[in-house]
């Protein structure tokens, strides 16, 4: 006989339930149409989000810890909370979390592990707080290679203290000439050539590159349903951005095989044995 989830208490949830729901969630479907196809009330699927959400910033932290990394790609990718930035009515313009949203990834070139990640903004001072955390979290010196963005000088020299192979991979982007029209509107520019810079350090020339941490930002986009551009799926609260973000990591450093690794990053990078179960990732919020 069919029976609904829609009257019970997310805590009396079971475990596989819980599970179906985070799988739903990480494969890049919208809250509410988990909500329709796991037969449970929107309110259940956002308390899971967030409890678990939290309880996996909480193990990430604690776990990606003293990495013995070599080569680390850093990157930003856009999103919004609320509303676009140019949309925002006048008494939420500059206020925290409504409007553009920025998140900071630092990948491992070799085990593509997530190694750390900010959702701020995008200036000096989140741009600091995120170099620290990656610096806090390698064991030895590494190369790290970041874009162009300007932030990134003081911040990785703040971090590092020079303790770092720094370089930078600055993309030119030309026009076709036709930009603006319809089918080019939310297509990037054509990339027409590369500028790469050491900015202390002695990196090696051959592994400058943001390749790896830039496909992750496709990763993102296809797993989370509020990276996607042109819904309604945007996020309406940064705290739940957040919890979404670290619970994607999760999934991804910990419980999805990579296809060219054939295991996971995080078993690659030797802090996991196995591959986690969205069962044993639900189990952290309990």
């Amino acid at each position: 006989m069919f029976t609904s989830d829609r009257g019970v208490n997310m805590n009396q949830l079971p475990i596989a339930k819980r599970a179906q729901i985070l799988g739903m969630l990480v494969e890049g479907m919208s809250m509410r149409a988990v909500s329709r196809l796991a037969d449970c009330s929107i309110n259940t699927v956002t308390k899971l989000l967030v409890d678990v959400g939290a309880a996996c910033a909480e193990y990430q932290d604690k776990t990606l810890q003293n990495l013995k990394s070599k080569r680390i790609q850093c990157d930003e990718i856009w999103a919004f909370c609320y509303a676009k930035k140019k949309n925002l009515p006048d008494e939420l313009k500059n206020v925290p979390g409504f409007g553009d949203v920025w998140t900071w990834t630092a990948l491992d070139a070799d085990s593509k592990l997530m190694v750390s990640w900010l959702v701020g903004d995008r200036d000096v001072r989140a741009a600091t707080a995120f170099m620290n955390d990656v610096a806090a979290r390698l064991a030895n010196r590494v190369q790290l290679t970041t874009d162009g963005h300007k932030s990134y000088l003081n911040a990785v020299d703040s971090a590092f203290d020079e303790r770092v192979d720094f370089a930078m991979l600055q993309k030119l982007y030309g026009s076709d000439g036709n930009a603006k029209s319809p089918e080019k509107k939310y297509s990037p520019g054509e990339c027409c050539g590369t500028i790469k810079g050491t900015v202390s350090g002695n990196p090696e020339y051959a592994h400058i590159s943001t390749s790896y941490v830039e496909r992750q930002n496709l990763t993102m986009r296809m797993g989370m349903r509020r990276f996607t551009r042109l819904t309604n799926g945007f996020s309406k609260k940064v705290e739940n951005h957040a919890h979404a973000v670290a619970l994607h990591f999760m999934y991804y450093n910990f419980g999805r095989v990579h296809k060219t690794l054939r295991v996971t990053p995080a078993m690659e990078a030797g802090i996991a044995d196995h591959v986690w179960t969205l069962e044993e990732i639900a189990q952290l919020a309990l």
